[in-house]
């Protein structure tokens, strides 16, 4: 029988074969090296390896005949366990699997499956029939510039970390087993449980790493009150210093994570610590009134989930599922929701609602307020669909100016659980849409700035970006790329719906005031279309349906002669008035199809209070015209000719932001809402315009 090889990361983890009575496997011993006795592989233990490795041995072994058979001589294969196959475009021997998170890709060579791949965020995980690796991803693992995976995995024990004001955080500690000198640090700050990622990170101690995983404040073992992102900036900086001091650690360490865990990093840097020395910012998110959980100043309704599995101190995903999210949202006052929804009064929520503008207790949660003092090199990766999105534009914002060896950014088209599947909410992308080498460049990135390595990881274009209307990947030196201009296409009057064009704006109308109307019913809100219980709020879908209601407004380009490639980030400038003493502007900008599709490409949303600043509210004088900046998330599309550009205009989006009441009152606290007449003015006095990064 055949040997099959079980990679993660490049590490060769297990060793099985495929028999007539099943799987039998032998698994590598992570404190010694040595293989352990060989087993017969029960269901339970393989459920246990799809949840690691995101494929299941035991499956691939029953279905191996019917790939062998289907995956030869056609463009598309449907298998009968219900999977979809595509032939990849580049590679002649690989099929991708469509429609799955977390994919199973399989190699084929000679009609024979040799190989099955699966990618990730973090990892890239590959099965491999021995002496097939060179047609891997493991081939990427072999060269001598990486860190060679020959170290054992010693536990150092479970460390209570004093911080300054003498809270203690439940720290635990890898080092490699068979090195006897200081080694540099991977640091991994977490609220969800350190020990959830006890082999989530050990690839970089078999390459001789040392890696801390830590339980933030108020969060499963470590001490102290628990209010999200309030205090990471301090904390993460005392705990920079007690590695630093550590026999075991050289002085430099380097940081990875997913979204709160890289807001983490960010956080640390703002104390401009120097052991601080090399970040790995995935889908970060950033400033709570740009990104969440203030976004545009507006309450996110779209993290109620995400809040709810962190009202205790140990993380509880299960409160995410619920099937009565709808009634929940409804529930007034805000201040309400978690006590009435969960039976628990919940003290940050508490203080999130108490503090209603941008004052000192928010911004003890923005990072990005001390960008300019910091200097790490950083990898930052993140996606179009990512709904910490603007945390990640923040981040670039730190790195802008940074030289291009300090920076290496990769943006696609993902969603925050980035790299897992190429289909989103029935928008569909380019069979090259995920990536293998995400883990490479993560190794390559550490070894690059904490070792030393000439890797090259830090040559060559500094960004690298899939454009979603040509399914291509791209590369730039900077980012926005600096071919990209700034274009402005104005709103105007149209036969029916509304027309954006790069003139329409400049016609003279005189001292009429040309504009265009809608009513905003706060108990009937548009959807913003998302499944509340998958904790994704950004994501693709179609919107053509929702533009069809009364309470939304549709600009619209006529339908492209030539490509409009864009780049980069969005803003929309609006004059607008509003009946209301307070209202929200919510934009969305979609690539029309021919066939009439709408598909979102990005959104943003600003309530009319916070237009002066977060830092201050100034109500609406009702009737008044106001200018509105509204920025949306960055994205990278090539509108095709035949297609058209869309900008819609409306005031709520229901699962994304809790509803304006229109009142003006505290959203906390309030329980009435009114209707709200919103006209939006396009014309040479009150040029209403989308901005858009066009590469010329």
């Amino acid at each position: 029988m055949p040997q099959y090889l079980l990679y993660r990361s490049g590490i060769l983890d297990v060793r099985m074969t495929f028999d007539d009575d099943g799987v039998y496997y032998e698994k590598r011993n992570l404190v010694n090296h040595a293989w352990e006795e060989r087993k017969h592989l029960t269901s339970e233990e393989a459920a246990k390896m799809a949840a690691y490795y995101h494929m299941n041995p035991l499956e691939i072994c029953d279905r191996i005949d019917e790939w062998m058979n289907q995956l030869v001589g056609r463009e598309t294969v449907s298998t009968s366990w219900g999977a979809v196959y595509e032939k990849a475009e580049a590679d002649d021997h690989l099929w991708v699997e469509r429609q799955r998170k977390f994919p199973l890709d399989v190699v084929v060579v000679s009609g024979d499956p040799v190989a099955f791949i699966s990618p990730s965020r973090e990892n890239c995980s590959v099965l491999v029939k021995a002496g097939f690796e060179h047609y891997t991803p493991v081939k990427q693992w072999q060269s001598e510039t990486v860190s060679p995976a020959s170290y054992t995995v010693k536990h150092a024990g479970t460390f209570l970390i004093p911080m300054h004001d003498g809270v203690k955080l439940a720290t635990e500690v890898w080092l490699p087993g068979n090195v006897d000198t200081p080694v540099p640090a991977i640091l991994v700050r977490t609220p969800y449980g350190r020990m959830r990622y006890e082999d989530a990170y050990v690839n970089f101690v078999h390459r001789g790493y040392a890696v801390v995983i830590q339980d933030v404040r108020g969060r499963e073992d470590s001490e102290g009150e628990w209010v999200p992102m309030h205090t990471e900036v301090e904390d993460g900086d005392d705990t920079l210093n007690w590695l630093a001091k550590q026999a075991w650690c050289n002085g430099r360490v380097g940081m990875i994570g997913a979204s709160y865990g890289g807001y983490v990093q960010w956080a640390a840097a703002a104390s401009g610590n120097p052991h601080l020395q090399a970040l790995v910012s995935i889908v970060t998110a950033g400033s709570p009134f740009v990104d969440i959980p203030r976004k545009g100043g507006a309450f996110v309704s779209g993290t109620l989930a995400w809040t709810f599995a962190m009202v205790e101190q140990h993380f509880k995903p299960e409160n995410m599922e619920r099937d009565d999210w709808d009634d929940v949202l409804k529930i007034r006052p805000l201040q309400d929701i978690p006590k009435r929804a969960l039976g628990l009064d919940v003290p940050f929520w508490n203080k999130w609602m108490a503090h209603q503008t941008d004052d000192a207790f928010w911004q003890a949660s923005d990072w990005s307020r001390h960008k300019q003092a910091m200097s790490v090199p950083a990898m930052i990766v993140s996606g179009w669909y990512d709904d910490n999105g603007m945390g990640t534009t923040e981040a670039l914002e730190v790195v802008a100016d940074f030289e291009s060896s300090n920076k290496k950014i990769i943006l696609g088209p993902w969603m925050h659980n980035a790299n897992t599947t190429r289909d989103i909410q029935g928008v569909s992308f380019g069979n090259n849409a995920l990536r293998y080498d995400m883990d490479v460049y993560y190794q390559a990135w550490f070894d690059r700035k904490l070792k030393g390595i000439d890797n090259g990881i830090d040559r060559g274009a500094a960004a690298e970006y899939y454009d979603v209307g040509v399914n291509a990947w791209c590369e730039a030196e900077t980012w926005p790329p600096s071919a990209a201009n700034p274009v402005e296409f104005y709103l105007g009057s149209g036969s029916g719906e509304g027309i954006l064009d790069r003139d329409a704006g400049r016609e003279d109308h005189g001292t009429a005031e040309i504009f265009s109307e809608y009513v905003y019913d706060p108990k009937q809100p548009a959807p913003h279309l998302i499944d509340l219980s998958e904790n994704e709020i950004g994501v693709p879908a179609d919107y053509q349906d929702v533009e069809k209601r009364d309470d939304v407004l549709v600009f619209t380009t006529p339908i492209l002669e030539d490509p409009i490639e864009v780049a980069g980030d969005v803003s929309v400038m609006l004059y607008a008035s509003s009946s209301a003493k307070d209202t929200d502007w919510i934009v969305r900008i979609s690539d029309v199809y021919p066939d009439g599709r709408s598909i979102k490409l990005a959104d943003g949303v600003l309530r009319a209070r916070f237009r002066q600043g977060f830092n201050k509210e100034v109500l609406l004088e009702p009737g008044q015209v106001e200018a509105y900046e509204i920025r949306t998330a960055k994205f990278a599309n090539t509108f095709k000719r035949g297609h058209r550009i869309r900008l819609s205009i409306t005031s709520s989006a229901n699962d994304f932001i809790f509803p304006n009441t229109n009142t003006g009152k505290d959203p906390a606290t309030d329980c009435d809402s009114v209707e709200a007449t919103q006209r939006i003015y396009h014309s040479d006095k009150y040029p209403s315009a989308i901005k858009l990064s066009v590469l010329s």
